[in-house]
């Protein structure tokens, strides 16, 4: 029975419901596409957030190890370890000096 409210008829009716169902599917498309972009955006954040902490930590552990190895020990003098390799390579270069100063002539 043909609604004489709106004045359509049967043929206009059903493709009036059609272009309304292909409307809604491209909305729905639309809709999925955004929230598709939306968690990228978010998995992408996470990454560099994680990849920001990674970086932080292994920042952190360098300086840890750099303050350990230039603190002083309990032993020899007090001085850490970095310390004496810097002594004794420096008395090293100083000793090969004057060795080939000496023996070279």
């Amino acid at each position: 029975m043909p609604d004489t409210t709106l004045g359509l008829t049967d043929d206009e009716r059903a493709e009036l419901e059609a272009l309304r169902a292909e409307k809604a599917e491209r909305e729905q498309l639309r809709a999925s596409a955004a929230e598709r972009a939306e968690f990228e955006a978010l998995k992408a954040e996470a990454a560099r957030t994680r990849a920001d902490i990674e970086r932080d930590r292994t920042a952190a552990e360098a300086r840890e190890r750099g303050r350990r190895i230039m603190e002083p020990d309990k032993d020899d003098l007090s001085m850490s370890i970095g310390q004496k390799v810097v002594i004794l390579a420096v008395i090293g270069i100083a000793l090969a000096f004057v060795l080939m100063t000496v023996l070279g002539g």
